[in-house]
């Protein structure tokens, strides 16, 4: 055991997991999802007592933890399979890896599939040249696309592309950018979108906005209208942050949300759509990574990545080209 004690001293109060990532923000793998997940699971203690994420330290209060526990709970022994799965690569070199994720793959395991993700297939693909920053559990993975969403990612294939990419996510000099097909009718043609972030009850999947903007995960999103149709409108959407289900939760918040995404109030809007449209039954959301660009980690050239039309999923191209029909002109 390495046990390890110290006191705040800040006369303001600071969200209990805010603290811990500044804390320990020269260490790559404690991220603050992890710190959540470790002080929910009662390995960080506050005056000898388990707090949730959200308490708000105080002036004095004694911070104690076990080292070696916590790196056991951060940093699991995992070994990971090769998955023989071809993946559609649009550029790739020593250090990098842009490719098209498709639907219905996980970026990385989960306590829901272990073998068949996305990390699992860039082990097969780079016969175990790739990177380990994110943990043994998140090979190659430096940015995460959720299941059902498609299009442009980014793999690192060693540690320093891994920690550069993540410095440009970081500084917000890697910019990601979204198409949606998002249900009813926009008064404002572009917005930015800036609301806080937490977990829906003690879901660990969904999310929902904060009640106090200054209480959850800071997320921003902007968009912007592309094609407005007489039920659904094609949108662009850039992310500031990147938080689970951000899109997806901040289009809802605004009462526009995803196409086909019934865990944020899709559903509600189908008795609208009308002839063809009407037709279409989708549990997936139709939201598509489409542009990515970055300064490369080794060459230090700036690349950019536009996925063409043809290249979208194929619910997207088929929703959208029903749009684009005279009957939905708005």
């Amino acid at each position: 055991m390495e046990n390890i004690n110290f006191r705040f001293l800040d006369s303001d109060s600071i969200r209990f997991d805010v603290f811990l990532t500044d804390y320990f923000k020269n260490d790559f793998n404690y991220k603050r999802t992890k710190l959540s997940d470790a002080i929910e699971k009662g390995i960080f203690l506050v005056n000898q007592k388990k707090q949730k994420p959200s308490y708000k330290l105080k002036l004095n209060d004694i911070i104690s933890f076990d080292k070696n526990e916590l790196d056991n709970f951060l940093n699991p022994e995992i070994c990971l399979e090769p998955y023989d799965f071809k993946l559609d690569i649009i550029y790739e070199d020593d250090d990098i890896i842009v490719l098209n994720k498709p639907k219905g793959i996980l970026t990385h395991p989960t306590k829901f599939e272990q073998n068949k993700t996305l990390s699992n297939a860039l082990l097969f693909h780079t016969k175990g040249h790739i990177s380990d920053l994110s943990g043994k559990d998140r090979l190659g993975i430096v940015h995460r696309l959720d299941k059902n969403t498609s299009g442009i990612m980014i793999a690192a294939k060693n540690n320093i592309s891994h920690k550069n990419l993540s410095d440009q996510i970081k500084n917000k000099t890697l910019k990601r950018k979204y198409l949606a097909i998002a249900l009813g009718v926009f008064e404002k043609k572009q917005d930015t979108i800036n609301k806080s972030l937490v977990h829906y009850l003690n879901d660990d999947v969904k999310m929902k906005i904060a009640s106090d903007n200054n209480s959850g995960l800071s997320a921003i999103t902007k968009y912007r209208v592309i094609e407005q149709f007489k039920s659904c409108a094609l949108v662009e959407l850039e992310l500031k942050t990147g938080r689970t289900h951000q899109i997806r939760v901040h289009l809802a918040s605004i009462n526009h949300p995803v196409f086909g995404d019934n865990l944020y109030g899709a559903k509600g809007f189908y008795s609208a759509l009308k002839g063809n449209l009407s037709k279409i039954k989708t549990q997936d959301q139709l939201l598509q990574s489409y542009y990515i660009s970055f300064i490369h980690p080794k060459t230090k050239e700036k690349m950019e990545f536009t996925l063409k039309e043809k290249d979208f999923s194929k619910d997207f191209i088929k929703v959208l080209n029903i749009l684009r029909s005279k009957e939905n002109e708005y």
